[in-house]
């Protein structure tokens, strides 16, 4: 936002500058609490509001903002909404897209797996890397988790 300061009847200078940001803006970007905490800054929201959006306390908000706590999964969709873009890394393996599907999803390995019917362990096999998924699970994966 600029603030302009009107010329001068004697000066024919105008003076342009960006209104500062607050302190407690966040310098860099490094957590999921960065991203809410600029997010509700850039939209000018309370915390109340970013928790009524969210579906969570007002606390739940000043924690995760101060990166005391970490939001747990099944918040990732109400938060990946309310911030307009998924602010998880980009996924290159099986692993890491298996993972973000699920987090996108809002589910725990565990909740993965009865969705997959399979066991909990291998879905965290799967996501680990130790364990590759043989070319049926990768059907039932795509078909479960990249149909939605």
């Amino acid at each position: 936002m600029a603030i302009l300061i009107p010329a001068l009847p004697f000066c024919h200078a105008e003076l342009r500058a960006s209104k500062p940001r607050p302190d407690h803006y966040p310098k860099e970007i490094n957590t999921l609490g960065d991203h809410i905490l600029k997010r509700r800054l850039d939209l000018k929201l309370l915390q109340k509001q970013v928790a009524d959006k969210i579906g969570v306390d007002e606390a739940t908000i000043t924690h995760w903002e101060r990166n005391a706590t970490t939001p747990p999964i099944r918040y990732i969709p109400a938060i990946i909404q309310f911030l307009g873009y998924d602010p998880l890394p980009a996924a290159n393996s099986f692993s890491e897209r298996l993972a973000t599907a699920r987090q996108v999803l809002g589910l725990s390995q565990r909740k993965m797996a009865e969705k997959l019917s399979v066991d909990p362990a291998t879905v965290k096999g799967w996501e680990s890397g130790m364990h590759k998924p043989t070319n049926k699970s990768l059907d039932l994966v795509g078909r479960v988790l990249w149909s939605q």
